[in-house]
């Protein structure tokens, strides 16, 4: 397969903007006007909120962050808090940062619904790529801030791509207490630039079932990974994701003979040692799986040097740019790849939502 069959995609066009994206970003979001505003809320916890793989952003966030000073940090799904709001949000006040890439989803509508209705006066960070959604227009009574992603971000193909990069490392710039603003963003970039094209060098022929694994915020980078297959395969092929220990204990009886297995290898030595052990592990207990490293030094190697949160859309980088190419390969419309279905669609639909009764 040439690039010349990738190129027309969208979502291809979509994955590799995204070098072009964060450079631009880091001089036009505003860090320490936004760190000011998250400061003078005086919260005790910090909600990061979205569904799908808007949720899993605050996943690696919370992970990633694990022991820092400050409001405590909680990784709160909104298909969970719109189906129980009072379990949530009875006598809280935290600040919700609410991801989404078109901010219309009723999973977001509803959280703004359940805000308004228990916690009217709870502070209020949207983060989101569409100008026009609920998140960039509705106004709240209570204090917001609405951080809108540049119109690149606001990914046309199914996948999302550089929505959910560039919104968790916004989020990170304001939240990440070890960094100074989004300097990160400039060498992530420059990373991602010079690794893009090994990523489909390096790529496996297309696999019966995909793992993927890590520690910390890796593993929840594993988690949008394997999404990421799924949903460009249309579920032709199986993803599974894990943590590094966690996969040991009963997940493992999913590889068989003709399972890729994709270990994300920590920049911390440390970490790595239980990375690097489940990979002689797997490559001797299944000789006829692949198993694959990624990250430095690895197999697929990825520069770490902003530590593993940060690094973390690189990791995912690699699943966005297999699925492309297996999605491809399996004949799929790579944008759309449930065209005709009626299952799935690019904003989320057909959810009912009933009232809050506050």
């Amino acid at each position: 397969m040439s690039l010349a069959d990738l190129k027309d995609w969208a979502t291809w066009q979509e994955i590799h903007a995204q070098p072009a994206i964060w450079r631009a970003w880091a001089g036009a979001l505003d860090v320490q006007d936004l760190k000011g505003w998250v400061a003078a809320q005086d919260v005790s916890e910090v909600w990061f909120c979205g569904a799908g793989t808007s949720a899993y952003i605050g996943d690696i966030i919370c992970a990633g962050l694990e022991g820092q000073s400050g409001p405590a940090l909680r990784a709160v799904a909104t298909t969970d808090l719109v189906s129980r709001p009072k379990a949530y949000l009875a006598g809280k006040r935290p600040l919700v940062v609410s991801f989404g890439r078109s901010g219309n989803s009723t999973e977001s509508i509803g959280t703004l619904d359940a805000l308004d209705a228990l916690a009217p006066d709870a502070p209020r960070l949207n983060i989101t790529c569409n100008k026009n959604g609920a998140l960039a227009t509705r106004a709240s009574s209570g204090p917001q801030k609405v951080v809108l992603l540049p119109d690149a971000c606001h990914d046309q193909g199914f996948a999302m791509t550089s929505s959910f990069s560039t919104m968790l490392l916004s989020a990170l710039a304001v939240f990440d207490r070890s960094v100074q603003g989004a300097a990160p963003f400039a060498p992530l970039a420059d990373a991602l630039q010079d690794t893009l094209p090994r990523f489909a060098a390096d790529l496996p022929a297309l696999p019966a079932r995909v793992v993927f694994v890590g520690a910390g915020p890796l593993a929840y980078a594993a988690r949008e990974a394997a999404l990421k297959v799924m949903e460009l395969s249309a579920g032709a092929i199986p993803a599974l994701w894990d943590s590094t220990l966690g996969f040991r204990h009963g997940p493992k009886s999913f590889v068989t003979d003709d399972t890729l297995i994709c270990v994300f290898v920590s920049s911390d030595t440390d970490v790595a040692r239980y990375d690097l052990d489940l990979v002689a592990e797997l490559r001797t207990q299944f000789p006829k799986a692949r198993v694959l490293t990624i990250g430095a030094g690895a197999d697929v190697p990825v520069d770490g040097a902003q530590g593993d949160t940060w690094s973390a859309p690189l990791m995912i980088t690699f699943a966005q740019v297999a699925g492309v190419v297996w999605s491809v390969a399996l004949g799929l419309n790579v944008d759309d790849p449930f065209i005709g279905r009626g299952t799935l669609s690019r904003v989320v639909a057909g959810v009912k939502l009933y009232p809050v009764a506050s």
